[in-house]
């Protein structure tokens, strides 16, 4: 070959690559088949690098092992996941029973995007009996949407009473299982169909890569999610995926940490006299904590507070306070976060009056002495403003 084309083609090393405790980070949008006749035998070769090289197929054999299922779709972010899995299993004409505390992400795309596709979603109260949600089944409902804890406010679900009534229903369920992390609670051993993640949140574990994942069991809803992913083209970066490997690596003992201090900031504030009530399913006082207790290993570091009554601005006044914590909308970092929940809570159907402002904290791996008084810093900021 002449000097230009050997630029293109220089000889190609035979020696197998050298064995490491890591995948190879190949990147690559074309692939190299052995003959013309592997060039469409889609299911025995790679044909095509956006369905996964090494990395890819090292984090979805993990997150295999990790949810227990059979197969694992990879999304370029959480709510990715949770759009890729309702429209791989949704057809115009069916209804969904969503949970009204679903992530607002996931509200979002049911109320803009599954509406023009001909998908009702009809919102229930989680706190609902599991007789009065399966009394919301109709002819239509073809998903239950499980969310437990439920975002913001921490409402817990019969998860696995409700994938039982499912079953019996005919109907799928599918479950946002980012506060359990895949670790501490197990949804497809409770009998639900799917179980999402926002790897971008615990696994990833350093708030750096954005990833969603979307795990089951049922060869056939296996089959429908590895078709929603080809049909609309998501991919994810070979190093993302390598990224959220190397946090799956860490993911037990960062959080062992964030749950012990999570618990910790948790018991303190209970403590506090301008606190009304915390909302932490670990906590034995916490409604719904019978059910976390029944079904989960542990806990996070995520969970709200309630503030007494105050003035307007009180709840700025004790976020702005906050030194240690950050002021941000995700979590599961290694960094502790603070948000005011109450500008969200207008959209749902079943509000409720938590007779204060509700406060979502997340704990991180900071040192618990410094969140302690962090938190002191804020209270007594919002202190002259108590009513």
């Amino acid at each position: 070959m002449k000097p230009a084309s050997r630029l293109i083609h220089p000889p190609r090393s035979e020696a197998q690559p050298t064995a490491t405790v890591n995948p190879l980070i190949q990147k690559g949008s074309t692939v190299l088949l052995p003959d013309a006749k592997a060039l469409y035998d889609d299911d025995a070769f790679v044909t095509y690098g956006r369905s996964g090289l090494a990395s890819h197929e090292a984090l979805k054999s993990a997150l295999c092992d990790l949810e227990r299922a059979e197969a694992v779709e990879l999304y370029p972010s959480g709510v990715a996941a949770v759009a890729g899995a309702l429209l791989a299993v949704l057809e115009a004409g069916d209804e969904l029973l969503m949970t009204d505390t679903a992530y607002k992400p996931t509200r979002r795309f049911c109320d803009r995007t599954l509406a023009r596709f001909g998908v009702t979603t009809r919102y229930y109260d989680p706190t609902l009996s599991l007789a009065e949600v399966e009394a919301l089944v109709g002819p239509r409902t073809r998903l239950i949407f499980l969310e437990s804890p439920g975002s913001l406010s921490f409402e817990m679900q019969d998860v696995p009473a409700l994938a039982i009534m499912a079953h019996r229903r005919g109907i799928l369920s599918l479950i946002d299982n980012t506060w359990g992390a895949g670790h501490v609670l197990k949804p497809l051993d409770l009998g639900v169909d799917i179980s999402i993640q926002a790897l971008t949140k615990y696994v990833g574990g350093h708030s750096d890569s954005f990833m969603g994942s979307a795990a089951a069991r049922d060869p056939d809803i296996a089959a429908r999610l590895k078709a929603g992913v080809t049909d609309l083209g998501w991919s994810v970066a070979a190093e993302d995926a390598y990224a959220m490997l190397r946090g799956l690596r860490t993911l037990d003992v960062r959080l062992r940490r964030h749950e012990a201090t999570g618990l910790a900031l948790a018991r303190w504030l209970e403590a506090r006299p301008e606190v009304r009530q915390v909302l932490h399913p670990a906590l034995p006082v916490a409604p719904g904590h019978d059910l976390w207790k029944r079904d989960y290993s542990g806990a996070c570091g995520l969970f709200a507070l309630v503030l007494k009554p105050a003035q307007a601005g009180a709840t700025a006044a004790f976020l702005d306070a906050l030194q240690v914590f950050g002021l941000g909308f995700s979590w599961g970092g290694f960094e502790s976060l603070a948000i005011d929940c109450d500008p969200q809570l207008k959209v749902r159907q079943f509000r409720r009056d938590y007779g204060g402002a509700l406060v979502r904290l997340h704990a991180g791996l900071e040192d618990v002495e410094d969140l302690i008084a962090d938190l002191e810093a804020g209270l007594e900021a919002w202190r002259p403003l108590a009513v």
